[in-house]
């Protein structure tokens, strides 16, 4: 299975509940949001609307991150093509997150995994924080231990309107593909040529 995503524009109500599904999903440390939603107000008063845009890493094909990456800690999963991160292998030189263009990779600085409040750290932090390492660069793992145990990942699931449609890329008649077609779903900045696993539909 090769992993995708489709985001309906139309859907969105930037209710934010994909990025607490992913901070509840990973305990992603402070500052840190591998997956958001940007507002944008567009118009002129009286006619004045807003739009909202979620983000998530896209996961490309031709991922820069992957190329940059003098350690060889990002690398691309070949059985369902997320990019992921080993922070073994991590020195946080930060070059993946000068070649994304999407600003989808984050560096945790010194104090990032400090507790949110002074004194012990909540059962939440000390369960969740273990799999993070200050002076590292993080990203969106893409959800690939629910989707390999046959689970949406957290953001799909979070969504009250479906707006993220998760599925197979590789499946021509996923529900997914039958989207893109239908819908006529456009990649984020195709300019760039890093063919991004997350489409568009508006």
């Amino acid at each position: 299975m090769i992993w995708g995503m489709v985001i309906d524009l139309k859907r969105c109500i930037g209710c934010q509940a994909c990025t607490m599904a992913c901070k509840e999903e990973y305990g992603v440390p402070r500052g840190i949001f591998w997956t958001k939603t940007l507002l944008e107000e567009v118009g002129t008063y009286p006619n004045v609307t807003r739009v909202f845009t979620p983000q998530i890493c896209n996961h490309c094909d031709e991922a820069p991150c992957e190329a940059v990456c003098p350690t060889g800690a990002t690398y691309v999963d070949e059985d369902s093509g997320v990019v992921l991160v080993d922070y073994n292998k991590c020195v946080g030189c930060r070059a993946c997150a000068v070649a994304c263009p999407y600003n989808n990779r984050h560096y945790l600085p010194k104090g990032s995994l400090a507790p949110y409040w002074e004194g012990k750290p909540t059962v939440f932090e000390e369960d969740s924080y273990k799999y993070f390492q200050e002076g590292i660069s993080t990203k969106c793992a893409g959800c690939i231990e629910r989707v390999n145990a046959g689970l949406d990942p957290a953001c799909v699931e979070g969504c009250p309107t479906d707006a993220r449609v998760f599925g197979d890329l590789g499946d021509p008649d996923s529900k997914i593909r039958q989207l893109i077609r239908s819908r006529h779903g456009v990649q984020p900045s195709p300019e760039k040529g890093t063919e991004p696993k997350v489409y568009y539909i508006d």
